[in-house]
């Protein structure tokens, strides 16, 4: 039995290095090095080109080394009958956590407007917010969107979160459902995008939602590029709706240079790098279910085919 790992970057040979160092006995291939097809049993994925799982015709099952699957379901041809995996890691979720923090205090404190006005010898002061003022709109109370909440509970923030099914989160007040949208929206004043990208959440952020949002809202997205609709964003920045925003990730990536994006005074960009899956974290678990496979076991963090993660 082996693993391949199917991935269209860099990354390759520093996972293969991570999982041999962990468990030598775990025969593992790059999708590019000459290997035996029929003899891979799990393909480990991010990102890798359509119709590149078609090879593997005894794959047991398919692990995603980040927390996102989206791209699984995205690939028509992927054999999504068998089971698929992410990963459900705590220093993912803290890695989430501190980006978000950091934008949020880079935005009540105005350092990008300080910033720009550096660059062009410009000395004026702006009014600021103050973390005991402001609430912080989650959607989505999943692993990650749970330990931003809690996070910001403790800094200080009025903290509330909007998913399918209520949560219990101390102290972050829980919508739960279409219904309660727009009373999440409403009382909103910065936003933070954490949902998982499915059919029923793709193009999400857009200008109906910005219109729930009180006027001067800043909205994070941190979750995909296929959650917002780029032109309703800068239309509601133009209009001066939102305040601003704050982006992680893109439809495409990396951005094209002739964006609107890249111009624009009131958009923070950080090249999807928010957190980022660790060979050194994410092997363990991978290994752990490889086991699993072996011995007929369940495997751990199975995504539903259903919800679509």
């Amino acid at each position: 039995m082996s693993i391949v790992i199917i991935r269209q970057d860099d990354k390759i040979e520093a996972w293969k290095k991570a999982i041999q160092a962990y468990d030598s006995s775990v025969q593992v291939y790059s999708y590019l090095q000459p290997h035996k097809k029929d003899k891979v049993k799990v393909a480990l994925v991010w990102k890798h080109p359509k119709d590149s799982l078609n090879a593997y015709p005894h794959l047991k099952y398919i692990a995603s080394s980040g927390a996102g699957v989206d791209f699984i379901f995205e690939d028509d041809s992927a054999p999504i009958q068998i089971p698929i995996t992410r990963v459900v890691d705590q220093q993912l979720a803290i890695d989430m956590s501190e980006h978000v923090l950091a934008l949020l205090l880079n935005y009540l404190k105005n350092f990008d407007a300080y910033k720009l006005n550096q660059t062009k010898k410009i000395w004026q002061s702006s009014k600021y917010l103050r973390i005991k003022d402001v609430t912080v709109g989650i959607l989505g109370l999943g692993e990650l969107g749970t330990q931003v909440a809690k996070d910001l509970v403790h800094v200080g923030f009025k903290v509330q979160g909007w998913s399918n099914t209520h949560k219990n989160v101390e102290r972050v007040t829980s919508f739960a459902g279409e219904s309660k949208l727009n009373s999440f929206l409403k009382t909103t004043d910065v936003l933070v995008c954490l949902l998982p990208l499915t059919s029923v959440t793709s193009g999400i952020l857009n200008k109906t939602l910005f219109q729930q949002l009180p006027k001067n809202a800043y909205v994070i997205n941190v979750a995909r590029g296929g959650h917002l609709v780029d032109e309703d964003l800068l239309e509601a920045l133009e209009n001066g709706h939102l305040s601003g925003a704050a982006l992680d990730v893109y439809h495409q990536e990396p951005l094209p240079t002739i964006h609107a994006f890249w111009a624009n005074e009131k958009i923070v960009m950080t090249p999807h790098y928010a957190s980022v899956s660790e060979p050194e974290s994410v092997v363990p678990q991978l290994i752990e279910n490889y086991k699993r496979m072996e011995a007929g076991l369940p495997l751990l963090n199975l995504v539903s085919k259903d919800k679509g993660y």
